[in-house]
Parts: C-alpha cells; sequence; structure tokens
C-alpha cells in the first residue's frame, strides 16, 4: 500500500520560499518511484507484490508499466528528467489540443474562458511539466476516447478508455456514464461486445502479470481500499483525522457517490419518458424512437459521472486535479441557469484553484472547494435543458 510521500516531495515549497535554488532534478516527485517499479520488471520480475519504488509498492495497472517502460528508455534509464519534462510538455499540449476539439463540438463554453484554461493553472501546468505523474497521461488517453466516441467510432472510444484506465484507475470514475450511453446507443446485447473490448485489453495488458500471480496483480493494481494519509488530503482537511479514517465514512461518501448517480441516470440523463430499463432493450424495439446521441449528450453525461465521483471522493491529492480540471469550464457553462452569472462562474473556477494551490489544505480551503463543488452540482442538477436534436440547432443557439 502506498502510504505516503517522502520529505523530498516539500523541498519545491521551500525553494519557492526562497530557502534553497530549485534545480530540475528537485521538480520530480514520483518518477523514480516510477522508474524503480519498471526497472523491476525489465529484469524479469511480474510478481506485482515484488515490484517495489522508493514511496511502495507498485499499485498502478500493466499499462501504466509497458507506458512508462518506453519511457524509461527514452529517457536514458530514467536519468534524464529534462527529457522527461520536455515530453510531458508534449503530452499537455496534446491533451489542450483534444480538449479543444470535445469544447468545439459542443458549442457550450465562451471563447474567454479558454485563456483560463490554457494559462491561469500553475498546479496544473506543475502536474503535467514538472512532477511527471501518470495522471496526466491517463488523462490525454481519456480525451482521445472521448473524441473517438464524438466520431461515433464506439469500439475505438472503448479501447482507448480501457487503455487510460489500465495506466491509473480514476477513470472509472467515466464509466457509469460511459455504460449509460452505450446502452442508450446500443442496448445490453449491442453493448456487450463494446465492455468485452474495455474487459479483453484488460487481460491482454495484464496477462504476463496474471500468469505469475494473478491475486497478486489484482490486487494491487485494482486496490479500491486503499487508505490515504490524512496529511495529503486537500478535500477532507477539516474534519477530525479519526473520521477521515474511519471505514463507515468512506461507506456513506460511497452510498452518496451511487445514489447520486442513480438520481442523474433516472431524472437526467435518461429524458425519453420510457422506464429506465427500456435502455436494456434493442433501440429499434423501444416505444421511443431512438435518436442518435448529440455531443453534449455524450459529453455532459461523461464529464457529470466523473464530477460526481470527485464530490464524494474518500481523498483528493493535489496531483488529483486534472482528474476534472480541463472538465470544469464545461461544467459551469454547459447549462444555462440564469443565477450563475459569467463572472460567478469565473469566481467559482478561481476559488476552485486557489483551493488547489494552497499548501498544506486548511479547513477553509477544503470548505470552499466543497462549497464549489455543491454549486456547480446543483446548476447541474436544476439548469439541464434538453439537449439540442443537433449538433446544428446547438451551434444555432450558441
Amino acid at each position: 500500500m502506498k502510504t505516503g510521500y517522502p520529505d523530498r516531495r516539500l523541498a519545491w515549497w521551500d525553494a519557492r520560499r526562497g530557502k534553497r535554488n530549485l534545480s530540475v532534478e528537485d521538480t520530480e516527485i514520483d518518477w523514480k518511484a516510477y522508474m524503480a517499479q519498471v526497472e523491476g520488471v525489465i529484469n524479469g520480475t511480474y510478481d506485482y507484490t515484488q515490484l517495489q519504488g522508493d514511496t511502495g509498492p507498485l499499485v498502478y495497472p500493466a499499462g501504466f508499466v509497458y507506458i512508462f517502460m518506453g519511457l524509461y528508455y527514452a529517457t536514458g534509464r530514467g536519468t534524464d528528467i529534462r527529457m522527461a519534462q520536455n515530453i510531458f510538455a508534449v503530452l499537455y499540449l496534446a491533451t489542450l489540443l483534444l480538449v479543444f476539439l470535445i469544447y468545439h463540438q459542443t458549442c457550450k463554453v465562451p471563447p474567454f474562458v479558454f485563456f483560463f484554461m490554457c494559462c491561469a493553472s500553475y498546479r496544473v501546468h506543475s502536474i503535467f511539466v514538472l512532477r511527471l505523474f501518470n495522471d496526466p497521461v491517463a488523462m490525454v488517453l481519456l480525451f482521445l476516447s472521448i473524441n473517438f466516441l464524438l466520431a461515433q467510432r464506439w469500439g475505438w472510444g472503448c479501447c482507448f478508455f480501457s487503455l487510460a484506465v489500465s495506466v491509473k484507475m480514476n477513470v472509472l470514475l467515466f464509466a457509469p456514464g460511459l455504460l449509460f450511453l452505450l446502452l442508450t446507443q446500443f442496448g445490453f446485447r449491442g453493448a456487450l461486445p463494446k465492455l468485452g473490448i474495455c474487459a479483453g485489453l484488460q487481460v491482454v495488458l495484464g496477462l504476463p502479470f496474471l500468469l505469475e500471480n494473478p491475486i497478486g496483480y489484482l490486487s494491487r493494481s485494482f486496490d479500491l481500499g486503499r487508505q490515504f494519509l490524512f496529511r495529503w488530503t486537500v478535500n477532507w482537511r477539516f474534519l477530525p483525522e479519526a473520521l477521515f479514517l474511519h471505514r463507515a465514512f468512506h461507506l456513506a461518501l460511497l452510498a452518496a457517490h451511487l445514489t447520486l448517480l442513480l438520481l442523474f441516470a433516472l431524472c437526467r440523463w435518461h429524458r425519453t419518458g420510457e422506464s429506465i430499463l427500456s435502455l436494456l432493450r434493442d433501440p429499434s424495439k423501444r416505444k421511443v424512437p431512438p435518436q442518435p446521441l448529440t455531443p453534449n449528450q455524450i459529453v455532459s453525461t461523461l464529464f457529470t459521472s466523473n464530477f460526481i465521483g470527485i464530490c464524494f471522493s474518500r481523498s483528493l491529492h493535489y496531483q488529483f486535479y486534472v482528474w476534472y480540471f480541463h472538465t470544469l469550464p464545461y461544467l459551469l457553462w454547459a447549462t444555462p441557469a440564469r443565477w450563475l452569472t459569467h463572472l460567478l462562474r469565473l469566481l467559482v473556477l478561481g476559488l476552485i484553484e486557489l483551493s488547489w494551490n494552497t499548501y498544506p489544505s486548511t479547513s477553509c480551503s477544503s470548505a470552499a472547494l466543497h462549497v464549489c463543488h455543491a454549486v456547480i452540482l446543483l446548476q447541474l442538477w436544476l439548469g439541464l435543458q434538453p439537449f439540442p436534436k443537433s449538433t446544428q440547432h446547438s451551434k444555432k443557439a450558441h
């Protein structure tokens, strides 16, 4: 279990305060641990319980191993951190391109907001270009998957979605939304082959490790019960540590998460007038004639599914900001809530950014983050309007 970070994580904060000069080598955080973990695989160790780094055991699925194995060789066995940061800078630009392609098809967000997405987040730039976390790798694959879904290339979309999950499990927060879309588009039988792509890719990628120690691989790389340290939490600082670590609190968050997902699925995502069970039928046999999914239906469902998971997460660490940073403008501007003006939306974005840039987190910063999340959830629930029947109509409305 990955239980915390070494003291060197605090070095760059000291540097920012002028205590010492910051070198390129000081900026990486988990990079050395990643390189040690994949080096174990390169040396022939396929038992996940034996793969370790200086921050703990390997806790990510097999896709992470293969991608960072490539980075291991591209950076001189992980020693050329400058090269690694250049690669991640390209990854950052690729992420922006994929996100802009998504937003271009939805036509919901005013152009001036993209300035804040590109230039106003010190934290996101740090996570991508300096810290070399695996979270940006998972998210760029996720946004590539969404672009394929918007192009109605569902097989490829599911393939890249599964590949993103194989880098880091947080992508599973989008899974309820993806399942809903697959059922809406294809019905139960039609969705099975697409779900088979997702499951099959996980098996293929993990096969060397599954053959060696299947229990060890599954328990380490898909550990849903992993404990987090209170010292690194961004979202629950105002709670007593005993409550933060209590299993009943975790179960309550899970129950709230599932309940809200169900409510959105029943009352906001599914709006044909038929029972939700009608999604299990073949689309041609439903009472209401099936309509092609619009870009806004796809993006709204996926982004909302992920955001609900973020709101009820057991703990958010600083690198987790990229899990939803690029979706925030859509979540704030996609619904025409009159009470939420452009200025108030920008204020919410600013408070969220401030909360993520407060180190260490405080009771006030955590509380402010939850208030902002609640505002977004409220406007998603109250302001959601019927989706346009066509993309063209959406563009005219915009």
